[in-house]
């Protein structure tokens, strides 16, 4: 039977029998590539065949304890949900060169023992240049085990073999199967390969974690489909200007996806920062016009950052508005409550909102913050440096109650701040909170005659 030729686009998936300029489906330019199909149908490798499920009542399945496997790396655990759930898999992204390989290289060897070793499979480096990493890192464990290869029936074949406690693909881009003629890295063979690995962590009990390339909008690159099919979608963000990174979970079947963990890559690796408040305020100016201090909940962990906006005489007839770390139309609906509401006129200026450190913040807690510190630029007038801001802002000028306001309080008279300005409505639920003033407040001129006395 001969070999069909399909395009198939590589951001969507979808397949025509003609190359197409554009993708109906996704919309997407010059994204359609050929493949070829093979005649014989998709199937597991004759290594991996076992017996067919039998279905069973729910009433008799039996429910056990996870049983996680911690890497003693608190923020890693944190994000999975507690630990490695057995045969879980776990898929990680990011931008090259921010330290995936890093923090696997660093959390595989901790999951091994001294009857199972641990497996890290590479498609793109030589394990001289893996050992490199690792003796840079520390990372020379008896029990950790480098295996260079792309087919997934070699890679499968030598698990067999091993037995490993845990599996680290790097990465599913490079790795190909045979059952597919289409080259690695396309839309069928990356669909492919993560279903058979999917199918063997499930019936092995053996943790997977997978790397991902990233296309240049951030997302990980291949079919949607991809994020579906594994337990644990993990994002390591950060900027490389900068020293920390943040690892955050956008699907997690075991665990929150609000969790964050937070590193500082040094020269001897990753290293887990604990108190992420204390560094992100670390080098905050005292008594800066424009800089303000907001609390963002990410998860069940309150994190202090630094807020600050620039406000400037514009040249041009069209003011800019500009932001690093908030959202954009954000700022703008606030914007237009202070012209509204305040008569705050900045159709003269330009406006520049920034979040110090790269933090990424999108919860409505921040809005009175950034009023206060775009007011603060306006007037010149410097902000208590122990104040903390908290509110949700309508479009009455309104301020709104927030969720989670004693931890983020508590968080706060840690860090040694003495008064907070925020909603009313929560002052009820404080009561029991000492250390630090509160100062309830119901409208945004009430706030602002409070942060810039």
């Amino acid at each position: 039977m001969k070999a069909k030729t399909v395009f198939s686009c590589q951001a969507c998936g979808h397949q025509s029998p003609r190359w197409l300029g554009r993708c109906p489906d996704c919309g997407g330019w010059n994204t359609m590539k050929e493949e070829r199909q093979a005649p014989t149908g998709k199937g597991r490798p004759a290594a991996m065949t076992a017996a067919p499920a039998r279905a069973t009542p729910i009433a008799d399945i039996e429910v056990v304890g996870e049983n996680r496997r911690l890497t003693r790396i608190g923020e890693f655990d944190r994000v999975l949900g507690g630990g490695v759930i057995p045969g879980a898999v776990v898929l990680i992204g990011g931008d090259p060169g921010i330290g995936k390989t890093t923090l696997l290289l660093q959390a595989l060897p901790r999951l091994a023992s001294s009857s199972q070793p641990v497996l890290y499979v590479s498609g793109e480096e030589s394990p001289r240049q893996i050992k490199m990493r690792g003796q840079r890192l520390g990372v020379e464990h008896p029990h950790l085990l480098i295996l260079a290869e792309t087919s997934l029936e070699q890679i499968l074949k030598a698990i067999q073999e091993i037995g490993p406690a845990a599996v680290v693909v790097d990465s599913i881009q490079t790795v190909y199967t045979e059952q597919m003629t289409s080259a690695p890295g396309s839309i069928s063979q990356v669909q492919e390969v993560a279903g058979q690995l999917m199918w063997f962590a499930k019936r092995a009990g053996v943790p997977v974690f997978i790397i991902g390339h990233v296309t240049k909008d951030g997302a990980i690159a291949g079919p949607r489909l991809l994020e579906h099919i594994v337990d644990t979608v993990l994002y390591f963000e950060g900027d490389k200007g900068h020293s920390y990174r943040i690892l955050r979970a956008v699907k997690n079947r075991f665990g929150s996806t609000n969790e964050i963990g937070v590193f500082e890559m040094k020269d001897a690796g990753l290293e887990e920062v604990s108190n992420p408040s204390e560094l992100f305020l670390a080098e905050r100016p005292q008594r800066s016009t424009g800089s303000v201090v907001v609390s963002s909940l990410e998860g069940s962990r309150p994190i202090l950052v630094e807020l600050q906006a620039l406000v400037s005489p514009t040249s041009y007839p069209m003011p800019k508005r500009m932001t690093n770390g908030v959202d954009l139309n954000r700022v703008s609906l606030l914007l237009a409550v202070m012209d509204k509401r305040l008569g705050v006129h900045l159709s003269g200026q330009d406006v520049y909102v920034n979040v110090v450190g790269g933090m990424h913040i999108d919860e409505p807690a921040i809005d009175l913050g950034i009023v206060s510190a775009v007011t603060s630029s306006l007037r010149e007038i410097p902000v208590e440096p122990g104040l903390l801001i908290l509110g949700e802002v309508g479009l009455g000028g309104e301020v709104r109650a927030i969720s989670q306001a004693e931890l983020r309080i508590r968080e706060a008279a840690k860090m040694g701040f003495k008064r907070a300005l925020l909603p009313e409505r929560n002052l009820p639920k404080l009561e029991g909170v000492e250390g630090i003033e509160l100062i309830g407040i119901a409208d945004v001129r009430e706030a602002l005659d409070v942060v810039l006395a």
